[in-house]
């Protein structure tokens, strides 16, 4: 597991274990705001926040905004402080609001007198789950 790397020193505080251990336990994204509500007791939502984008810019991390707006987290694979590789398309469910990555190449086009620096692509419609529930 990768903590917050903060001057060369590798710092496990508490925030970053308990942050961490809710993406150890979760195969789909997490959304801020679910994060927020889970762990408001233990955390003000600052601290959560600034935890959240330290985790992404170390490359433990990515996000992406969802339906309505709201920001998503997952672990990423692959990563570093310098680069996110991992570019894949996350599907969002209508119905139950799951959120997870869809393990899948994307291939960018070639944009003429342009660097793409980051990019999203969120699929919606109906999970396995919901679709079965028809």
């Amino acid at each position: 597991m990768q903590y917050i790397c903060f001057m060369g020193i590798i710092r496990k505080t508490k925030s970053v274990k308990v942050l961490m251990n809710e993406f150890k336990n979760s195969s789909s994204a997490i959304s801020a705001k679910q994060l927020i509500n889970q762990l408001s007791s233990q955390f003000n939502k600052t601290t959560i926040y600034r935890v959240l984008d330290k985790l992404e810019d170390d490359g433990v991390l990515h996000s992406f905004l969802g339906k309505e707006g709201i920001k998503w987290y997952a672990k990423c694979n692959g990563c570093s402080t310098t680069e996110h590789k991992d570019l894949h398309p996350h599907f969002q469910c209508l119905d139950c609001g799951k959120v997870d990555c869809i393990p899948t190449t994307v291939t960018l086009p070639k944009i003429p007198n342009r660097q793409i620096k980051v990019t999203q692509l969120l699929i919606q419609g109906k999970c396995e789950s919901c679709v079965d529930s028809i």
